[in-house]
């Protein structure tokens, strides 16, 4: 299970944004995804506890609720899923506000194993609202996820976190985040996606406002966007194209679960169609 080394990953990631090559990224909820990732040059996988939710037919957004530990589940993946990535950086979605572990030990264990880098994931981040109000005042709140960035990137873990407004991206670069990913809400599109999303024209708008926010703290921080309504290739080809300061792309449910939903019933349709 090789580890990768964040400086010569950082090194190809840089190259690759002054060269304008597109850096994706893909979230492997089982082993057979991030066997397909790979062989697709898929450039890093993520692994975090939504991929056990979204691959057994349910929503992603499980992920955020007491279904079960979320970093116990990413630990119990990292069998699954480590082993086969042979050639490809494998992050660790961590639970960042979780009182029950000691997190420098935990982020070590997470080296040790085989990840090359961390994203903060269930987050905060993506609650609103009265909720997210109580949580930020009773020491559940996104600034305990910054801190766990901060934490990982002292021991040269790779940073890869999630963003939901211009103060967070300036909190994570300042935090050492290699990357800042603009989570643009929950993935739009199949059986089980969300149905109410951003335009990727606001979208755009906001991972350039994001991006611009952090890239006044560090020029070399990388943008990569995810989520809403940004679910296709041609999704992301038009974030791109009309993004001053986007890199690439982070896809979760649309890199395995969308694929999976369109082959799955695509294939057995055929078998359905046939006579004798």
């Amino acid at each position: 299970m090789p580890r990768f080394e964040r400086q010569a990953l950082m090194a190809k990631f840089q190259d690759m944004v002054r060269h304008r090559q597109p850096i994706i990224g893909g979230g492997a909820g089982t082993g057979i995804s991030a066997k397909c990732e790979e062989a697709a040059g898929i450039d890093l996988i993520v692994i975090y506890n939504s991929g056990r939710y979204r691959m057994a037919g349910r929503a992603s957004s499980a992920g955020l609720l007491a279904y079960g530990n979320a970093n116990d589940i990413v630990l119990e993946m990292a069998g699954e899923v480590l082993p086969v990535a042979k050639k490809t950086p494998v992050i660790a979605g961590v639970n960042g506000t979780d009182p029950f572990i000691v997190m420098p030990v935990f982020l070590k264990k997470l080296k040790e194993l085989g990840f090359s880098g961390v994203q903060n994931f269930p987050t905060v981040g993506i609650i609103d609202g009265t909720f997210r109000q109580s949580l930020e005042e009773t020491g559940i709140n996104y600034a305990t996820e910054v801190e766990m960035i901060g934490q990982a990137h002292a021991i040269d873990l790779l940073t890869t976190p999630y963003v939901f407004s211009a103060e967070e991206a300036v909190a994570m670069t300042e935090a050492g985040a290699d990357f800042i990913v603009p989570h643009m809400g929950v993935t739009t599109g199949g059986t089980i996606g969300a149905t109410t999303a951003k335009s990727l024209e606001q979208s755009v708008q906001l991972i350039d406002e994001w991006g611009e926010a952090a890239r006044r703290v560090r020029k070399d921080v990388i943008v990569i966007a995810h989520g809403g309504p940004i679910s296709s290739p041609e999704d992301v080809a038009y974030v791109l194209q009309h993004s001053r300061h986007c890199n690439g792309f982070y896809g979760a449910s649309s890199m395995e679960r969308l694929p999976t939903e369109i082959a799955i019933r695509s294939h057995v349709e055929r078998y359905k169609q046939v006579t004798f």
